[in-house]
């Protein structure tokens, strides 16, 4: 598809002249075709400009994924400013910091956030106005009130590729969040890369579940909108709402993390229901289990397609193609594939060198993708970005033809006895058992090996299971060095919104308040 894409905003602009009347968005019963979701931005951007935004100031999203907010981030690339979707499940002190740091002017929240908003109203430093985006609040504008206030009239702002145009805070599992600046160049390689391969075009419908503040939430919304597909935009992730839609809009495309699938294959309806109009499964943001990929192929009729990224790559730089997908071969199941193109990769050990085909280390990455930088941290970014090159923090390893395996995060690393064991891997191994619906595995303290493998299960339903058995079954599938110690059983483990596993929380019960969890 030829489209001369400078910014976000050419997105609304291009579509809206090709082709006016095709749906963009569908939500909740309403469905926005490209020239009212074109017009809708050109409302937008002149009210924030009215309202004083001017090029690169920021402007904040507080809710849950609608139609709105597409409106409101081409509104915001059109005015030449930089979104910030704040994730929404964190706690107010955690909102109230995102919102300081990024200097946001305007926020924009959701009826069921209001309760946040009005804790941390008295501490927000440089916001100027705040506007409803559904339900009415007595003290604040309502969205659809304030934007029909502006004509539709499209400002035309230069965008200029070095321009930062959304900026995303990273999950903070340790430490506070930090903003990572995406520019309008970031976008245009993303774009070209997610659009490739995707079997997006136009018309097809994509179905939008992961939440706004998350690169695979956003970004994969962006991608079906460049392409010119329908976006099926959900509000959150309800596995029997998914199946229902999946049948009802006839969905062909959909991007899922691996704990989504998981929950979609678990859910009682999914033998019910009519799952033919799939063509194409996307996954991605953490390691997936073989088995669960064996089990998820074995009930979607339809080509999988993993993808390895990051916020800070602007999302997907590695692709396994359905091609490569053979339920008869475990070992290339468990690769996030090789690097798109305009993307190089290196494996890097602890003193700098690049290390060989098959050794473990930490993964480079060097692409136009790659964030302008994080807001306001110098330093941390000149750590992370290291000359052309991104250093990921993710452990892994290319084989000789060049396809990558993803390990774990760097910290997640276990070291039990001076031996380097990534939980991904004992993970896996322990996930084909019958009685396990779920499971993550951590380092715990030990005096004699410094840090031992821990096991943290959930059966499934009228399972019975010892960890005996467990650690039996991961005998004959690992090295022994890498088996779990201990086995511990829970109702579920805690996750984000994007459905990682927050190991962090995990870790509190047997590491208490050592100030270091590692030994």
């Amino acid at each position: 598809m030829a489209i001369e894409i400078a910014g976000l905003a050419d997105i609304v602009r291009v579509h809206a002249r090709q082709r006016p009347d095709t749906a963009a968005i569908v939500h909740r019963g309403r469905t926005t075709s490209y020239a009212d979701l074109d017009r809708a931005a050109s409302r937008v951007a002149q009210g924030l400009i009215a309202d004083g935004i001017r090029p690169q100031r920021r402007v904040a999203h507080l809710d849950k994924s609608s139609d709105l907010f597409f409106e409101l981030l081409f509104g915001v690339a059109k005015a030449g400013a930089v979104m910030v979707s704040v994730n929404w499940r964190l706690a107010p002190p955690e909102v109230l910091h995102i919102v300081n740091d990024a200097e946001a002017e305007i926020l924009f929240v959701g009826e069921e956030f209001f309760p946040v908003v009005e804790q941390i109203r008295g501490g927000l430093k440089t916001v100027r106005r705040i506007v409803v985006l559904d339900g009415n609040h007595p003290a604040w504008d309502s969205f659809t009130g304030w934007r029909d206030r502006h004509p539709a009239i499209d400002p035309n702002l230069p965008a200029r590729p070095s321009d930062t145009a959304v900026q995303f805070y990273t999950s903070g599992t340790t430490g506070l969040p930090k903003g990572a600046e995406l520019t309008n160049r970031n976008f245009s390689a993303m774009m070209g890369l997610w659009t490739r391969d995707w079997l997006l075009a136009p018309g097809v419908p994509n179905l939008v579940c992961l939440p706004m503040f998350h690169i695979g939430g956003a970004g994969w919304g962006i991608a079906g909108l460049f392409a010119g597909a329908t976006n099926h935009v959900v509000r959150e992730f309800v596995p029997a709402e998914i199946l229902q839609i999946i049948e009802r809009e006839r969905l062909q495309v959909m991007l899922l993390v691996p704990a989504m699938i998981l929950f979609l294959v678990q859910a009682p309806q999914i033998r019910e229901t009519d799952l033919s109009s799939l063509r194409l499964i996307v996954y991605g943001a953490a390691p997936i289990p073989a088995e669960l990929l064996k089990q998820a192929m074995a009930i979607f009729p339809c080509g999988f397609q993993q993808v390895y990224g990051l916020t800070e790559t602007t999302g997907a730089i590695t692709l396994l193609p359905p091609s490569d997908h053979d339920p008869n071969d475990a070992k290339k199941l468990l690769s996030c594939g090789y690097a798109q193109k305009g993307v190089e990769l290196r494996i890097v050990g602890d003193d700098g060198a690049d290390l060989p085909p098959d050794a473990v280390g930490e993964i480079a990455v060097r692409s136009s993708q790659v964030m302008g930088g994080y807001w306001k941290l110098p330093e941390a970014t000149q750590r992370a970005v290291q000359g052309d090159w991104f250093f990921t923090g993710d452990a892994g390893f290319l084989d000789a033809r060049g396809y990558l395996y993803i390990y774990d995060r760097v910290k997640d690393m276990i070291v039990s006895g001076g031996e380097n064991i990534y939980p991904a891997e004992v993970e896996s191994a322990l996930f084909g058992h019958p009685a396990v619906a779920d499971v993550a595995v951590i380092g715990v303290p030990d005096e004699r090996w410094g840090e031992t493998v821990k096991a943290v299960v959930v059966k499934k339903k009228d399972a019975e299971v010892t960890p005996a058995e467990l650690i039996g079954w991961a005998r004959e599938r690992i090295a022994g060095y890498k088996l779990p110690k201990s086995v511990d059983f829970i109702d579920a483990l805690p996750r984000n919104p994007t459905g990682k596993i927050l190991k962090r929380e995990l870790r509190k019960t047997y590491w208490g308040d050592r100030q270091r969890q590692v030994n």
